[in-house]
């Protein structure tokens, strides 16, 4: 067998022969690869690994940083492992618990387990504590510790984690592979879905500062990681996340192991059903504060939301709820008014920008609402998509004493859409796929993976997209939502979580199938292959018992609405 391995790496376009057995980072030095930021782990075949990752076959290697998804992913990661090594170092009779993203970072925290009531009660959280954690993972980074990346058979792995209360143990006899990995820092071990960096001194940006009854977690800023994100106070976002805790506490759920075990034991029918009666309940109350609102009803509802979060369901049903309180709701969709495809602006590279707020024709727009808000008849304009013109086709409006106006879009929440319209005429909701349930408490489910999962489904179903092409897509997608989305979240007079607990073990039969189609040798496989691994950790659910009228349907199928 030959001493060298031949491979090719992707950041200089070249091939190389090194020696058989060599570890990335032994590669990234010989060949002096120059990234703009820290190298944080490595693409081989597409496949994130490691920078200890050893090469004894041909590979596509890229060296990538956390100025890319899965580098950023890396370094989150390996931050948080430091962040539950420096709290077990100091407080070891507390938990950490990694609740959420929030304001641009993610909401922690500590937790205690009571031994004679086997419940878990969450810890007061000081100032002086977060200093103390701060200060620890400044001496552990400094310290350089390395991370090492450790494999054994599952039942000795379960053995070294059977005192802990985080979920791993039923997690990994959920997946019901015969070996699995685990991580350590010294004596300390811990459990990540995907790869570390090799040591804590790869670590160089962070905070930790008091939010709410826990700390936040602050993270580098993904477009430029030698800064911090810019911390963004959401309390209107917090309140939504606790209400949804509070559902999963009502189920006895509170990692994807209870939930799992709970399918397991044939409760999945009550988890199905209390999810819907939950998303139900909340619909009703958000339809009864828009009729009984404190000065007079709405005359216009904005519902806006990112892309796969539910809102054209959440339209329909809210639709019914306002029936039920004596109001007749009208919908005008704000697809309708965009402007002719030779106006629509174009992006950085030159395509038309659909998201946008300019590809709307904005006067057209807000003179129809100043009209119908003055009791005048508008001609109602259809959008034509696939000649990208606007036509007239004699559809009149006009509304009545007991009508709301409902739009929907993406800009609903900006400020920007109808600055005319006086603010206590409006009601504006926002709805995403904010969480369903931690892995286990280190291990969360960004909700932009939830919605991915979402599309894909839907897209393949529906649009006869393959997952490469929705994947191929996703970034675009995101950086609109970052734009025109994300920043106007707090605008909103109520909130919904359209997130379901059991959906991803229903989108697991749906997604598996469509995303094993995507090629491995090509850009989309990363993300493809990550959340191939992602649903692993799920049993299957299926949809035979979700009612034609839950938000879920309109990804999977078999919807009682008209979409």
């Amino acid at each position: 067998m030959s001493s060298s391995v031949t491979i090719f790496c992707k950041n200089t376009q070249q091939y190389y022969d090194i020696p058989r057995g060599s570890s990335l980072l032994d590669v990234y030095k010989m060949l002096n690869i120059q990234l703009p930021y820290q190298v944080v782990a490595a693409r081989v075949n597409y496949k994130v690994e490691d920078l200890n990752f050893y090469i004894f076959r041909p590979k596509d290697i890229e060296f990538i940083d956390a100025s890319c998804p899965s580098g950023m992913r890396c370094y989150v990661r390996t931050l948080c492992m430091v962040l539950s090594c420096a709290i077990r170092e100091l407080y070891p009779a507390y938990d950490l618990r990694i609740e959420h993203p929030i304001s641009k970072g993610y909401y922690c925290t500590l937790q205690q387990h009571n031994e004679e009531n086997k419940q878990t009660e969450r810890v007061n959280v000081t100032r002086d504590m977060i200093a103390a954690i701060k200060e620890r993972i400044q001496f552990i980074i400094a310290q350089k510790r390395p991370i090492k990346n450790e494999e054994r058979r599952t039942s000795e792995v379960m053995e070294l984690f059977h005192t802990r209360t985080d979920g791993e143990v039923n997690l990994f006899d959920t997946l019901g592979e015969p070996y699995s990995r685990y991580f350590s820092i010294g004596d300390y071990i811990d459990y990540y879905t995907e790869v570390l960096m090799p040591h804590t001194g790869y670590l160089s940006i962070f905070d930790l500062e008091p939010y709410f009854d826990g700390m936040l977690l602050r993270v580098p800023n993904r477009k430029n990681p030698v800064v911090l994100e810019e911390a963004v106070l959401q309390e209107k976002m917090f309140s939504i996340f606790n209400e949804y805790i509070s559902w999963n506490h009502l189920m006895h759920i509170n990692n994807v192991a209870d939930f799992n075990i709970a399918c397991k034991n044939n409760q999945t029918f009550d988890i199905i059903k209390l999810s819907e009666a939950l998303h139900e309940k909340k619909v009703s109350q958000i339809a009864d504060t828009i009729a009984n609102r404190e000065g007079g009803r709405p005359k216009f509802i904005l519902i806006s939301g990112p892309s796969s979060s539910g809102k054209t369901t959440f339209s329909k049903r809210l639709s019914i709820q306002l029936r039920v309180n004596g109001i007749t709701p009208v919908v005008i969709s704000m697809d309708n008014y965009f402007v002719n495809r030779e106006d629509t602006p174009r992006d950085e590279n030159g395509n038309w920008d659909f998201e946008d707020i300019n590809a709307l024709d904005l006067p057209l727009f807000r003179q129809q609402l100043s009209d119908l808000l003055e009791g005048k008849e508008i001609d109602v304009p259809t959008f034509n998509f696939e000649d990208g013109k606007r036509y007239y086709t004699g559809k009149k409006l006009k509304i009545e004493k007991d009508n709301i106006i409902i739009l929907e879009g993406i800009h609903a929440l900006n400020p920007a859409l109808i600055p005319n319209i006086p603010k206590e005429v409006t009601f504006r909701i926002y709805v995403s796929a904010l969480t369903t349930v931690n892995l286990d408490n280190h291990n969360w489910i960004p909700t932009t993976d939830i919605r991915l999962l979402r599309r894909i489904v839907r897209d393949y179903r529906y649009r006869n997209y393959s997952a490469r092409e929705t994947i191929a897509r996703s970034a675009s997608v995101q950086r609109g939502e970052e734009k025109w989305i994300y920043p106007y979240q707090e605008n909103a007079d109520a909130m919904f979580n359209s997130a379901l607990l059991f959906e991803l073990a229903v989108l697991k039969r749906h997604a598996e199938p469509i995303l094993s189609e995507v090629p491995k040798h090509c850009e989309e496989y990363t993300e493809a292959y990550r959340l191939l691994k992602f649903l692993r950790y799920f049993v299957s659910v299926s949809e035979r018992e979700i009612p034609p009228t839950s938000l879920l349907r309109e990804f999977v199928g078999g919807s009682s609405f008209r979409y």
